[in-house]
């Protein structure tokens, strides 16, 4: 008796592992199974394209996929989830790499590192928050941008008028004088010895006022947000913390989303970072400046807050001073923002008022 040819293909009860490198016009993809190679090949950026080859070629296969985050954002791990992949979004430092792939490295080399990795269980998929999280912290950061193309604008200006040799009259210099409507009707009147130089600068005074009305307007946008269900409880709470205000307290808020996926203020500093490096072996025992790990503005948001803090709160003020005996001022205040750390997670993690300190 013959034994009839089967042609159908079953992947039941196997797992099949996808490596992907993202990238604008392209995929590059490598797909393994427990113990082989299957597949490296380029595709068009659609996750739809990556569903139909799996479910064509391994068909009832369990699917797992990794890519690295990056700027294409969390929507692509959104629709694999959707379409029943097990995808995971890593952080690109902490993809395992050997010798050889740091000196030959292309794409297919990439995305079989991170198939690779995926099989043996070394990954560890970060917090990939949702669209309308992601929606919500677009409109704070870009208020955050237009601050820093104002500083940019107004240094441009200054730039202008040094290389031209036009002196910035003394009552201008002043701090609380610095780019006031006084200031910016002396710019307008300033005498230039062509018709050229008047309209460069003219032309460069009327990007600053678009970008002033562009940050009014996200203020206010950011007022309204505040406002929301989402957001004012939480928000009224930590404002409660002396330093924090309005936009330090959205940006913290639209960053970390869930302040429940932190187990303890440590693990939250680290996020952030706002822990030293150490390099300790044997009886050694070093430890170095703050990590070069961080998310960048919530690290830089927290820093500028501690400086306000310590003119706000005596506790904080006299902790600072302290630690500018044995250090220079800019690693103190890296100390008060650490300790801001702390009292966000507690305020957000116990839902309660802070009370300041008192000093005796």
């Amino acid at each position: 008796m013959k034994t009839a040819q089967r042609k159908v293909l079953d992947f039941n009860g196997q797992n099949i592992y996808v490596g992907i490198d993202v990238h604008l016009k392209s995929w590059s993809v490598t797909v393994l199974s427990d113990i082989l190679v299957l597949k490296k090949f380029s595709q068009i950026p659609q996750p739809e394209a990556l569903y139909k080859f799996l479910v064509t070629n391994y068909p009832g296969a369990s699917y797992h996929s990794v890519y690295e985050a990056g700027f294409c954002g969390f929507w692509i791990h959104e629709r694999l989830t959707a379409l029943g992949i097990n995808n995971i979004v890593v952080n690109p430092a902490d993809v395992p790499t050997k010798n050889s792939e740091k000196l030959r490295k292309t794409d297919l080399v990439d995305s079989g590192k991170l198939a690779r990795s995926l099989r043996a269980g070394e990954l560890k998929g970060i917090y990939t928050p949702n669209s309308v999280a992601l929606e919500m912290r677009s409109l704070i950061r870009l208020k955050n941008s237009i601050t820093k193309d104002m500083t940019r604008q107004k240094n441009r200006i200054k730039s202008q008028l040094r290389y031209l040799g036009v002196e910035i009259p003394l009552e201008y210099i002043e701090p609380h004088s610095r780019w006031s409507k006084r200031f910016i009707a002396w710019l307008k009147d300033v005498s230039m010895l062509t018709p050229s130089g008047r309209r460069a600068l003219d032309i460069q005074i009327r990007h600053l006022e678009e970008l002033r009305k562009q940050k009014l307007e996200m203020t206010r946008a950011l007022r309204e947000l505040g406002n929301t269900e989402q957001f004012r409880e939480s928000l009224r709470l930590i404002m409660t913390i002396p330093g924090v205000g309005q936009a330090t307290g959205m940006t913290f808020l639209s960053e970390i989303c869930d302040i429940s996926r932190f187990e303890n203020a440590e693990q939250l500093a680290a996020y952030i970072g706002m822990i030293p490096m150490c390099n300790s072996s044997g009886e050694k025992d070093g430890t170095g400046d703050i990590t070069v790990r961080k998310h960048a503005i919530m690290r830089s948001n927290l820093i500028e807050t501690a400086w306000v803090a310590i003119r706000q709160d005596p506790a904080m003020s006299l902790f600072y001073m302290e630690n500018c005996k044995r250090m220079i001022p800019s690693k103190a205040i890296v100390k008060v923002a650490r300790k801001l750390v702390n009292r966000l997670f507690f305020v957000l993690k116990r839902r309660t008022e802070y009370v300041n300190g008192i000093v005796s």
